[in-house]
């Protein structure tokens, strides 16, 4: 895997990053101090089976559904926090884990 940090413009020295769920708008539990402490818990994920938490989707049709994982840059000086930009990265569903190459940034906030 190629480094993202690279891809992407300097993180906010104020940031903090979350993981969501695009495709069923869910904030996973957990903060991070940085994009690559996110990637790390999203590597995880990867390692494990599509059918079993936190990786099961949420829905009812889940065994034909799956997850769409994206890290969310917060700038957290603000109150609330502002989002700063989202950058699609993972999707694990029943055919496996697929990363996405080179991580594409979602709605950049300027």
């Amino acid at each position: 895997m190629t480094s993202t940090l690279s891809a992407v413009a300097p993180y906010s020295r104020f940031a903090m990053f979350i993981i969501g769920d695009e495709r069923h708008a869910e904030p996973q539990e957990g903060e991070f101090a940085t994009f690559a402490d996110a990637m790390v818990e999203l590597r995880r994920r990867a390692a494990l089976p599509w059918n079993e938490p936190p990786n099961v989707a949420p829905c009812t049709n889940w065994r034909e559904c799956g997850r769409k994982y994206e890290v969310i840059e917060y700038d957290d000086s603000a109150k609330p926090w502002r989002e700063l930009r989202r950058h699609a990265v993972l999707e694990v569903s029943a055919l496996g884990a697929t990363w996405f190459q080179p991580h594409e940034t979602v709605n950049p906030i300027k």
